[in-house]
């Protein structure tokens, strides 16, 4: 199943990005699974780990699905290239399309309802749209991927809301209506609890010698 595409990928040099990788990421997760994440490819910490989302992209993103009822077991979790590229490039057309049938693969034997892409690649690649996920961000469209159609909903990187906190109530207020589609109701946090109270007045001098 999924578990074995790690392995069968480990040596693929289907494009420049085989040089500069230290592992070929190919994602994790139960299949079949009703939602599956797509991001657009391994960073740092993932590239060294052979896991994707990881670090405190993956902290947050466990976060979120916690507040709609989910674990990061209950979904698939993949990106659009599998290699990371070299610094801080972003992974070209080219490069894009080497990967696409891998992501075809998976979201075959995966079999999601749901697919969420995560950032301004996956998000125009799996659309096939020209614009980018901060014109989609929050709008389900019907796509095809896997042969199946699914419901797509663009959302912002995890990592570019820890960049840039402004990005952070949009991210939230997606992934509850992820959640809307998943049929799942939303976890409200818990609050802060209360300050102890505090602590009672000494007695009186006149009440202490009551007491004896």
């Amino acid at each position: 199943m999924t578990a074995d595409l790690a392995a069968e990928w480990a040596g693929c040099t289907n494009c420049a990005l085989a040089a500069s990788r230290t592992h070929v990421v190919a994602g994790e997760g139960p299949a079949p699974a009703e939602l599956m994440l797509v991001a657009d490819a391994p960073g740092f910490h993932d590239d060294r780990q052979a896991r994707p989302l990881v670090g405190a992209p993956g902290d947050l993103l466990a976060d979120l699905l916690a507040s709609i009822g989910l674990e990061r077991r209950d979904v698939y979790v993949t990106t659009l290239v599998k290699c990371r590229p070299p610094g801080t490039l972003s992974p070209g057309e080219d490069e894009i399309a080497a990967c696409r049938d891998k992501l075809e693969r998976q979201a075959g034997l995966v079999r999601p309802r749901v697919v969420a892409a995560l950032g301004d690649l996956a998000t125009r690649s799996l659309a096939r749209s020209p614009h980018g996920v901060a014109q989609l961000h929050g709008q389900v469209r019907r796509a095809e991927i896997g042969g199946r159609e699914v419901a797509l909903l663009p959302l912002y990187h995890p990592a570019a809301a820890l960049h840039n906190a402004r990005l952070l109530p949009a991210l939230e207020a997606d992934v509850r209506q992820l959640g809307e589609l998943l049929g799942r109701a939303v976890v409200a946090r818990r609050p802060a609890p209360a300050p102890p109270p505090p602590p009672a007045p000494a007695a009186a001098d006149d009440e202490q010698l009551g007491l004896f």
